[in-house]
């Protein structure tokens, strides 16, 4: 039972923007953890004001996650986790000191670009053959009585 779940994993990763997910997801983990981080002497707080730097990423995990099991929605997903990407410099601590911020911009640009691939038979089917054009038709003169 378990192993046949396994199985199915490589296909259902196939229809999906799984890659741009996960670096958006592991994105807003590492912005997360960055405020949390002691620098030395430097212990960065988290206030009214830094309130952002828990929403942020809290949301860049939400739309990762959401980007993999609805990817009807993608594009609105990769838009959002675009923006939040490049505001996240302002917002939180550089964007993770620019590693979550460009691991949720590649991630979104990855959840943008992904489509999904057409179906098997569709591809593997020749092209119809194109109906045989008719007789040229003569075009009729401009002036009655003429030829």
């Amino acid at each position: 039972m378990a192993s046949s779940r396994l199985a199915m994993f490589p296909a259902w990763r196939c229809q999906r923007p799984f890659v741009g997910g996960i670096l958006a997801a592991l994105a807003g983990m590492e912005m997360f953890f960055s405020g949390q981080l002691d620098v030395g002497n430097i212990h960065v707080q988290v206030g009214i004001e830094g309130l952002q730097a828990t929403i942020i990423p809290v949301l860049m995990v939400l739309l990762g996650i959401l980007a993999m099991l609805m990817p009807v929605h993608r594009i609105f997903y990769g838009v959002i986790v675009l923006v939040l990407s490049v505001y996240s410099l302002i917002g939180v601590n550089l964007g993770g000191f620019f590693i979550g911020m460009l691991l949720g911009a590649i991630g979104g640009i990855l959840i943008v670009a992904w489509m999904p691939k057409k179906a098997a038979h569709a591809t593997s089917q020749e092209p119809a053959e194109a109906p045989a054009d008719p007789a040229p038709v003569e075009p009729a003169p401009l002036v009655p009585g003429r030829s």
